[in-house]
């Protein structure tokens, strides 16, 4: 299916054709339109166009209208103020526009992007043998969404899960298991993932008080990281255990996420082991990094402690251990030159801007990064609780990701089970879940990556204001109309005149090619969020004010409908590109 001319694409196409007329020396300038609630569009361009070619705006702007014919799209277009145009569009290029999204019920007519490359997207990063807390979410939802957009927009996507799987507390770990080797056996083949991380853990805390308590203890488990670093095989087998242990706990909860995450697309931190000495050995011998009281340092212009000295990027520590600067230095290569990416994509904490600051200033030193390959750091904010302080147990602990979880879960189940008619609790159960998690993914996805956002759970499961609830329920309730429209069938009419509710609607979901493709610019995932908020609060004035059933001719039933379903389908393919279900039922 061809995409679709949108109608801002098409009016402006024909302002600017106009404008060229009118204006040879103008040249391709954009004639800047956009919405408005004077009429359909408006035009601001023409204001810096005429005060470049020292003409008087108001006259420029008249001559452009006398050249824009008007028919089959525009049907007023009009002068206002010091030169700003007015467009107002006809009622039959708004339902036609709609019918063709309408017959392509896969992309809804948008476009694939003009130049689609690769892009090597690292998110989701959890830690071997650690439970993953409301710190990860943001990691794992921004990215997942990220993911989608540019995919549907026709990038290749490369999916990167930088796990914690490697550093001197396996060394801990391994020992301890090595000593007390049946710690970790399993009763049940069977175990659920929570169950595994909870062995982890209770590991982990056994092992670390006895290398506290313990000075002989301490001492083996330093050399067993020296065997790990090493690459001793039996060394390797155990931490192996470690790792895999942790992925069952990982899949578990990315599955509850309703995240798709595959084994393949986790290269953790001891996947470029490797690499380091020669990445160290690359930028030492370019210049690009230099020994400093015998570590390997990057020292940078602009970056200086409080004491007025240069703080150093330290990719080889004096005694000879790699810190996190090699091992993603190290990442770089291996996405630049093995992957062959045009665009490395870091969803990560804006806590940790500077390092990647340096580490991608390092990377452009030694010519991995260029005109032809970025690498960007889709910083974003902390997850605040309702206080306005970061999200914690009232013991000051970090929250569990899994119980944030189930409790969102939990109060979308009261909430389905509040407005369920007919639902079974198997359903209900269904219902809830899909809720539960839309309504933690929208509550952060509908803020901007880099602010901190508040999360209350009982303003998120809420059936009014910018929920993904208030979106679920705008969707189900569309599905029950068609359902109980029998033998009507939504049909589209251009010959038909509409209410204003209807072309705001009409107008709104003709957006949305261009909100897909610049929230997938910008990886900017709330851009598409916002837009589907208002969709959602458009059908609602329609649904208030245009009878759909009950309308007046056979035509407008059919049309109405033609409109809703288009609406639905906008809905239902916006929030999967957002990672969130939209029940048929709620």
């Amino acid at each position: 299916m061809a995409s679709v001319t949108s109608l801002t694409a098409s009016v402006n196409q024909r302002l600017a054709t106009a404008l060229l007329a009118a204006l040879p020396e103008a040249g391709s300038a954009d004639p800047l339109l956009r919405r408005s609630d004077r009429a359909d569009f408006q035009a601001n361009g023409i204001l810096a166009l005429a005060k470049k070619a020292k003409a008087n705006p108001r006259e420029l702007a008249t001559q452009v209208v006398t050249r824009v014919g008007t028919g089959d799209v525009i049907k007023d277009i009009e002068v206002s103020g010091p030169g700003f145009l007015n467009i107002t569009v006809t009622d039959q290029a708004i339902t036609e526009n709609l019918a063709a999204r309408y017959a392509d019920p896969e992309r809804l007519g948008v476009p694939f992007a003009e130049n689609p490359g690769t892009t090597v997207i690292d998110y989701a990063q959890p830690n071997v043998a650690k439970e993953m807390h409301v710190g990860h979410l943001r990691s794992a939802v921004i990215g997942d969404a990220v993911v989608q957009l540019l995919e549907f927009t026709g990038e290749t996507v490369v999916r990167r899960h930088h796990i914690g799987d490697w550093g001197t507390q396996f060394g801990m770990l391994i020992q301890y298991l090595e000593e007390h080797p049946h710690e970790l056996d399993h009763k049940d083949a069977q175990v659920s993932g929570e169950e595994a991380m909870s062995n982890l853990d209770r590991l982990y805390k056994a092992a670390r008080k006895h290398f506290d308590s313990d000075e002989e203890f301490k001492t083996r488990a330093r050399r067993r990281v020296v065997d790990l670093q090493a690459g001793d095989p039996h060394t390797l087998a155990m931490w192996q255990k470690f790792v895999d242990e942790s992925k069952i706990y990982f899949f578990s909860v990315f599955e509850k996420l309703d995240m798709e995450v595959r084994d393949a697309d986790i290269v953790g931190e001891s996947g470029y082991n490797d690499m380091l000495a020669e990445t160290c050995r690359l930028l030492e011998e370019s210049g690009v990094a230099v020994r400093s009281e015998g570590a390997l340092c990057v020292f940078f212009d602009d970056i200086k402690g409080p004491d007025g000295k240069p703080v150093p990027l330290i990719v080889q520590k004096s005694d000879g251990g790699y810190g996190y600067a090699a091992t993603d230095l190290s990442a770089i290569r291996d996405r630049v030159f093995n992957l062959k990416t045009n665009t490395l994509l870091y969803v990560v904490d804006a806590r940790q801007s500077l390092h990647f600051k340096m580490v991608f200033e390092t990377a452009r030193r030694a010519g991995w990064l260029n005109e032809d390959v970025k690498a960007v750091q889709l910083a974003f904010g902390t997850v605040l609780g309702k206080d306005g302080k970061p999200f914690k147990t009232r013991e000051g602990e970090t929250i569990r990701l899994v119980d944030l979880l189930d409790e969102a879960i939990d109060r979308a189940c009261a909430v389905v089970r509040e407005k369920a008619q007919d639902l079974s609790e198997e359903e209900i159960a269904e219902r809830g879940t899909q809720v539960g998690i839309g309504a933690v993914k929208y509550a952060d996805l509908s803020t901007s990556a880099n602010r901190d956002y508040k999360f209350d759970l009982d303003q998120m499961v809420s059936l009014n204001g910018d929920t993904s609830v208030y979106l679920q329920y705008a969707y189900a309730r569309i599905r029950s109309i068609l359902r109980k429209a029998g033998e009507a069938r939504p049909a589209a009419h251009p010959e038909l005149d509409l209410h204003e509710a209807e072309r705001a609607l009409g107008l709104h979901v003709d957006a949305f090619a261009e909100t897909v493709a610049e929230a997938a610019k910008e990886y900017a995932p709330h851009k598409l969020a916002a837009y589907l908020y208002q969709l959602a609060s458009l059908y609602t004035t329609f649904y208030d004010k245009c009878p759909v059933l009950k309308a007046e001719t056979p035509q407008q039933v059919q049309n109405r409908l033609f409109l809703c379903d288009v609406t639905a389908r906008t809905l239902h393919r916006g929030m999967a590109l957002l990672g969130i279900r939209t029940p048929e039922r709620l």
